[in-house]
């Protein structure tokens, strides 16, 4: 069959497309390419040129995470050993702080706050608060090794945090003082995250397992089934209902996201299978003009990918070519998705239901 190419190189503002007749298994032997899965049969590829606004870079240096502290900013930090936080949809840099002497690792924001909390390389967990002094609000110090997770419960009275040292801290965050402490031999932590509601934390590991915990006495309520490789990061719907783990891998082998219920932890629900190298965050979408549940993932493939989250479909890929791995993925608002990126800084993102699903780069800062 004829394979038709249109490029459209000459207007930068307008995006790329090639269109490929769907035959048997030819959409699993298309690799390294972006897809829109169309209804009759045809898979499209975009490819976005430079048609997105570039604003001062918040970081001198790859940025490791951001999240969303409101609707209007967010908060990230990398391996200049600074914490930001920006207006997301303008640019702008609020205010920079400064107080750890390592890279930043995680960011956890309190739920309808000012205050938010940054781990780092330098085995400390720092809190702050936007309103308040640019200096640490307060210190938290107990782990030997790194600091790769950060978790705050529903009330905000408690902090989480995990590291490369197999430990799990409970933090009273009122005084700063650790009440409880956790140890399971090789569990080295990747991600935290507080199940909405409930007094469990989920967390994932390099030993490829994804642990609920009770913060009742922290200790381990259940252990979902082995996967295959390390599991690098988690997230909890808000229903607390469900939660989603995400993969290492390289050139498709792993590179996977895994969605589970935690109501019946026996079985995965859906896997989600589509990027070449590690993923490395994974978010669920809230929901709005789209008539199904979604989940978004992020890779050090350079691409972000919407999932239809009960069939595991991927509905739309965006290629952020020359980021580098892109190392964090946070919700802004209902249709804005903010990612971190080791080469570009961090991008914002929009979801379209204009003309069906698309993902588009609206900005870089």
């Amino acid at each position: 069959m004829l394979l038709l190419k249109c490029h459209l190189n000459q207007v930068p503002q307008e995006v790329s497309c090639r269109f490929y007749p769907v035959m048997g298994k030819l959409q699993s032997k298309l690799k390294h390419r972006t897809y829109k899965y169309r209804p009759d049969g045809i898979i499209e590829e975009r490819i976005q040129t430079k048609a997105f606004q570039e604003y001062s870079p918040a970081h001198v240096d790859p940025v490791s995470v951001v999240a969303a502290l409101n609707t209007d900013l967010c908060v990230s930090g990398g391996k200049d050993k600074t914490v930001v936080a920006c207006n997301w949809k303008t640019g702008d840099v609020v205010k920079r702080f400064k107080g750890h002497e390592s890279e930043i690792t995680k960011i956890a924001c309190v739920p309808k706050s000012s205050q938010f909390f940054s781990a780092s390389r330098d085995r400390t967990v720092v809190m702050w608060d936007l309103l308040g002094s640019p200096q640490p609000w307060q210190h938290f110090s107990g782990h030997s090794m790194v600091v790769t997770g950060l978790a705050v419960s529903p009330d905000s009275s408690q902090l989480c945090s995990g590291s490369r040292d197999n430990t799990l801290l409970l933090w009273d965050v009122g005084t700063g003082q650790c009440v409880e402490r956790a140890s399971v031999s090789r569990n080295l932590v990747t991600h935290l995250c507080w199940v909405p509601g409930e007094p469990y934390i989920l967390q994932t590991s390099e030993d490829k397992t994804l642990r609920l915990w009770d913060s009742r006495g922290l200790q381990v309520a259940h252990i979902f089934p082995t996967k295959q490789h390390i599991q690098t990061y988690c997230e909890v719907s808000e229903d607390g209902q469900k939660c989603v783990s995400c993969s290492s891998g390289f050139g498709g082998e792993g590179c996977e996201a895994t969605l589970w219920d935690l109501r019946q932890t026996r079985n995965r629900i859906c896997e989600y299978k589509g990027h070449f190298q590690t993923i490395a965050s994974c978010v669920f979408l809230p929901r709005t003009l789209a008539l199904m549940p979604l989940i978004a993932t992020s890779s050090h493939d350079c691409k972000v990918k919407i999932w239809n989250q009960d069939t595991g479909a991927c509905l739309f890929t965006l290629s952020l070519d020359g980021s580098g791995p892109l190392t964090s993925l946070a919700v802004g608002d209902p249709v804005s998705l903010l990612c971190a990126s080791f080469h570009r800084g961090i991008h914002l993102l929009r979801v379209d239901h204009s003309r069906g699903l698309e993902l588009r780069h609206v900005a870089a800062f």
